[in-house]
């Protein structure tokens, strides 16, 4: 098993595994190979993949904006959970956040999705109800459910 940096010839099977993992929330255009490809460009040493034997098994995406990280679309395949890949995935993407200066790490997880919010409970993730999430959508988007 290894962990490594992220690439965009990994699209195809980290897609794959979003796709095939309930409670993530993906759309045409961010999730497209052309919006995870400008993605990394932005972000090319902080996104993460686990593999073993050429296969993709786990994935983390995160970024920061500067002053603050941000954690996407982390998932490990099913087979692989419980071993603490999803650990050492959240720890590469830690140390890479802090080699770049970042302090605080946000992420977005659906309510109903009750294992991912569990795992980051377990990290030290802590829920915010001082605040309000808004977004709006300069595009349409088309949702696509898992």
């Amino acid at each position: 098993m290894t962990i490594r940096l992220m690439s965009i010839e990994d699209y195809e099977q980290v897609y794959d595994l979003w796709i095939h993992t309930p409670g993530m929330g993906l759309n045409n255009i961010d999730d497209s190979k052309e919006g995870i490809s400008k993605y990394l460009k932005r972000n090319p040493t902080t996104c993460f993949v686990a593999e073993d034997k050429q296969k993709v098994v786990g994935v983390i995406m995160s970024g920061h904006d500067g002053r603050r990280g941000f954690i996407h679309h982390t998932t490990v395949l099913p087979a692989y959970r419980k071993q603490g890949l999803g650990t050492q995935l959240v720890e590469h993407a830690f140390e890479a956040l802090d080699k770049e200066g970042i302090q605080k790490v946000a992420l977005l997880v659906f309510e109903r999705n009750e294992l991912g919010n569990a795992f980051w409970e377990k990290l030290g993730f802590t829920s915010r109800e001082d605040i309000v999430y808004r977004n709006k959508c300069i595009h349409d988007l088309v949702r696509i459910d898992t």
